[in-house]
């Protein structure tokens, strides 16, 4: 549920407010989700077009979703759709890694491919060096 609740936090951050009209305040910065779906993904264009401003709010929130083609919790195509549904949506900057074989678990590869783009998006570079 992990990732399920990180994307419903970004569309929360889109619209301005949770599904029940309470206002969402939290300012995000980047979404990952690993091995996840969309929650009330058939509602989302709509609410995404009744919104003022939150086409531009989902635009420039920056997504990665990853997700293992040999998931047996949640199926592959869950991930892939979620993609597909946020890019249909006005969030322009989502990107979606998937992984040969692996089911609902994570591997250094994708710790790896996490790492590098949480490092690219949040500017975060080498400025601390071990000792």
């Amino acid at each position: 549920m992990g990732a399920a609740t990180a994307l419903y936090s970004a569309t929360c951050y889109a619209l301005g407010k949770y599904s029940n009209g309470n206002p969402y305040t939290a300012n995000l910065s980047a979404v990952v989700g690993l091995s996840g779906w969309l929650p009330c993904a058939k509602l989302l264009s709509e609410k995404i077009q009744s919104v003022d401003n939150a086409a531009n709010r989902a635009a420039s929130l920056p997504i990665l979703l990853c997700h293992g083609k040999g998931d047996d919790v949640v199926p592959y195509t869950f991930g892939e759709k979620s993609s597909q549904t946020l890019i249909n949506c006005q969030f322009q900057d989502v990107v979606f890694k998937e992984y040969d074989g692996l089911g609902h678990y994570t591997i250094p590869n994708e710790i790896d491919d996490l790492c590098a783009w949480l490092t690219s998006k949040l500017g975060l570079g080498d400025g601390h060096s071990s000792s």
